[in-house]
């Protein structure tokens, strides 16, 4: 991921604004998305900002942790959307507007008059992605919803479970599995624009759907076929951590080649043989007897002694890590998964890069994640609004 100047972006969103009206997650990442990839960003945040920004520790030079995550690449304002002045700037905005992402409730941004009707009016070939818990309508519409709330509907929480009991993903993985759906459909609905003749439209990423489509595929195998028929098959427990002498292993023998190479390396070839185990269809009938042979023989081995010998005879195997091991590992390092950038306010700052590799038009860091308010006056005046306009509008609490 390249380090640029904030007006060198050379990615292939270089050009398009984007206006963000995101707080804690996916609208923040969806908006981020963008701005690795060249958009010009701006963060409307209301006056209290973004509620991200003041989740704790740790905290540096105006910004936290967590919000830094979420922001880079973005511009920020600070604008009191109760008031008739503040509407009216944000319209104004909304004018050169190519793409809003919204992340708020179902109706809220209609109420302010700030809908995709109101704005598309003015902006015809505006793109408006609306991020919500369940979407637009129906009976939980105007229900609130967080990460853990879409886990627990999903059917994920009793798929992670552990004897009989539903257990959650520690990650906020619905809200970034929206963020991914929602950017994802700015750059399809972008791409319709230019293929239609201009016209922009309106898009909805209910977090449901973008979560069910993320993890629900392989567990609906069983559900395929309808109407159903007999007894479904249980899903293979494929997904095993292995315990080593002195550490874990993740990994699994999937193709037939794989499963004699894994026996070969660890010295058991006669279990290559066993007819529980010759074919794919037999192994996975018989998962947890295999799950058991192998278990007994890497608990013999150190786990870096075992990794060699698997990745040596071409099994797909890899040490299970903390976040510094993962830091450290050669191949992260090689690709920039994670890299440091200077902020010449607030010191190093550590990120995930952006995960494309483009050939020609790089995604790019241009712009730390901006304090509050930090662009107000600066995005205002490219606008078109006076300087003693912006004085008088902060006076009167429209703007921070």
């Amino acid at each position: 991921m390249d380090i640029e100047a904030p007006d060198q972006a050379s990615g292939p969103c270089a050009g398009f604004r984007v206006l963000e009206f995101g707080t804690m997650v996916s609208g923040p990442l969806a908006g981020q998305n963008l701005g690795d990839l060249g958009a010009d960003v701006i963060k409307v945040e209301t006056m209290m900002g973004d509620t991200s920004r003041w989740t704790g520790p740790p905290q540096r030079e105006g910004l936290n942790g967590f919000f830094t995550q979420f922001n880079r690449n973005k511009r920020s304002i600070c604008v009191d959307l109760k008031s008739e002045q503040g509407l009216f700037a944000v319209r104004t905005l909304a004018l050169s507007a190519d793409v809003i992402i919204v992340n708020y409730r179902p109706g809220v941004m209609d109420r302010l008059g700030l809908g995709y009707d109101d704005l598309s009016a003015d902006n015809p070939g505006l793109v408006y992605v609306c991020v919500s818990g369940y979407g637009p309508d129906g009976p939980y519409a105007d229900q609130p919803v967080y990460d853990l709330v879409t886990q627990g509907m999903s059917g994920v929480a009793h798929i992670q479970g552990v004897d009989g009991k539903p257990r959650l993903i520690q990650s906020v993985i619905a809200d970034k599995s929206a963020a991914i759906a929602a950017s994802s459909a700015a750059l399809a609905a972008l791409l319709a624009r230019e293929r239609n003749g201009g016209a922009g439209q309106l898009v909805h990423v209910p977090m449901l759907n973008s979560f069910a489509q993320l993890t629900l595929p392989d567990a609906m195998t069983p559900e395929a076929f309808r109407p159903k028929s007999g007894e479904a098959p249980s899903i293979p427990k494929i997904f095993h951590v292995w315990t080593c002498a002195d550490g874990f292993l993740v990994g699994m023998p999937i193709e037939d080649k794989q499963f004699a190479n894994l026996c070969k390396a660890l010295g058991r070839e006669d279990l290559a043989e066993d007819e529980r185990f010759t074919t794919i269809a037999v192994r996975l009938v018989h998962t947890d007897a295999m799950i058991e042979q192998i278990d007994a023989e890497l608990s013999k081995w150190k786990w870096r002694d075992a990794l060699e010998q698997l990745r040596k005879h071409d099994v797909p195997f890899a040490p299970v890590y903390d976040l510094d091991d993962f830091f450290e590992d050669p191949q992260v390092k090689h690709n920039k998964t994670i890299f440091d950038a200077e902020d010449p306010r607030g010191g190093t700052i550590r990120y995930v890069r952006h995960p494309g590799i483009y050939e020609k038009t790089p995604a790019s860091l241009r712009r730390h994640p901006p304090r509050y308010a930090e662009h107000t006056d600066e995005i205002l005046a490219e606008a078109g609004f006076t300087a003693e306009q912006i004085a008088q509008w902060r006076d009167a609490k429209v703007i921070a």
